[in-house]
């Protein structure tokens, strides 16, 4: 680790980021392993039909705990949007799909629109995935109009989550190099912060609450 990298996350909100992400991709797996009999082998490896069920359902409840806790500590600052910088930055597009001069990009905070529509749609869409799984799980409670409903929208839910997981993969990893660390060890390097979120890297400096490795909290711009 360089001296100097700035601190990012609490080891609690990796832990419930990385609960959130490998419980969604096990119910991605498990739930491709019963939609398309192409992929009976998933159920094979985990001996047989019943037991796949059984996974997939009890991990939708570990799912549903850890979307409780990110929601919680994240909707504060991801599920509310910051106006007018996030108009502007979905205005550019934040340099995504076109080229953007970096005086011109808008400064935002520690998360972008972009990361704030994925945690919005993460949020709305894994709430009715757990409940309409709920639903799936006990049909006998209900009537069947709501359980012929409740597969429509859980596979509408796996459909837009299964996208939005794609994308955010690809740009916590190759689209935006250095953001992964944020979520593997909690530290990112000043200039990732600079470039990407500025107004965050200026909050943190002016208000004394910037956190760098290999030295202390500390406020003014360096």
């Amino acid at each position: 680790m360089k001296k100097g990298m700035i601190k990012a996350t609490s080891g609690f909100e990796r832990f419930v980021h990385w609960c959130l992400a490998l419980s969604c991709l096990l119910l991605i797996i498990t739930g491709m392993g019963m939609m398309y009999h192409s992929l009976d082998f998933i159920g094979g490896m985990m001996g047989g039909m019943g037991n796949l069920k059984t996974v997939h359902n009890w991990t939708g409840v570990f799912f549903g705990v850890a979307l409780l806790f990110a929601i919680v500590m994240w909707f504060r600052e991801a599920g509310i949007p910051s106006f007018p910088e996030d108009g502007k930055w979905i205005a550019c597009a934040g340099g995504y799909l076109w080229h953007v001069d970096k005086d011109k990009m808008p400064q935002v905070g520690k998360y972008n629109p972009g990361q704030k529509l994925f945690f919005l749609v993460v949020a709305v869409f894994g709430i009715i995935m757990v409940i309409s799984g709920y639903i799936m799980w006990f049909p006998l409670d209900f009537s069947t109009g709501t359980v012929r409903t409740m597969f429509v929208l859980h596979a509408l839910g796996f459909v837009i989550i299964l996208a939005f997981f794609i994308v955010h993969l690809y740009l916590a990893t190759i689209g935006v190099p250095g953001s992964a660390s944020a979520m593997f060890t909690g530290w990112v390097s000043r200039a990732w912060a600079k470039t990407n979120h500025p107004k965050w890297l200026r909050e943190m400096e002016e208000k004394g609450t910037l956190v760098t490795y290999g030295g202390e909290k500390r406020s003014g711009r360096a």
